[in-house]
């Protein structure tokens, strides 16, 4: 059994990547809040990511300003735990690769007021999305099969909802069916 610790957030956090970096597709951009600019929807995702403006910056380098052109193209994010906030390390979410690239990207950032820092982006192949609910409707009610699905989900780190909803469905496959009585 994995055990999560989910946090009580409508954004992806730091914390979220503690056992290693996740490969996303950008479902889309909206406006966000006065704090961060833009939520960006990330496909399987309910939770919105919020990248900070040197972020931004970088992803404007690498793909371009037309938000609309990022929508189907894919992100691998890591937790930074350099990240600073004041004098305090509080960790961050950064950019390990992107996919439509067809070399590695250099980016200058800006690290701290007046010092900036080279980042390289390394090219990302575009990885297949997993239609979970696809598998998920093929498993039906076998608990074998959900069972299964459940421990490839885990292990490819498939979203939350993803795996609750399997879940769910292994919770429905165990219950006894309801008897309605002896045939006449």
């Amino acid at each position: 059994m994995k055990i999560t610790a989910e946090p009580r957030s409508d954004q992806i956090n730091f914390e979220d990547f503690i056992s290693g970096s996740q490969v996303f597709t950008v479902a889309g951009v909206r406006n966000g809040t006065a704090e961060q600019k833009y939520d960006i929807g990330l496909e399987g995702e309910q939770r919105v990511w919020r990248p900070p403006l040197t972020v931004l910056r970088t992803l404007i380098a690498c793909w371009g300003d037309d938000a609309t052109a990022w929508q189907g193209r894919q992100v691998e994010l890591y937790g930074d735990p350099s990240i600073r906030f004041g004098k305090e390390a509080v960790g961050g979410i950064r950019i390990k690769a992107l996919s439509h690239l067809d070399e590695p990207q250099t980016v200058s950032v800006t690290v701290a007021r007046g010092k900036r820092q080279k980042i390289t982006i390394q090219p990302l192949e575009q990885q297949p999305v997993m239609d979970w609910q696809a598998l998920l409707t093929e498993a039906g009610n076998d608990r074998d099969k959900l069972l299964s699905l459940h421990q490839r989900a885990t292990s490819e780190r498939a979203p939350q909802d993803v795996i609750q909803a399997i879940i769910q469905a292994g919770q429905q496959a165990t219950q006894p069916e309801q008897q309605g009585g002896e045939p006449a």
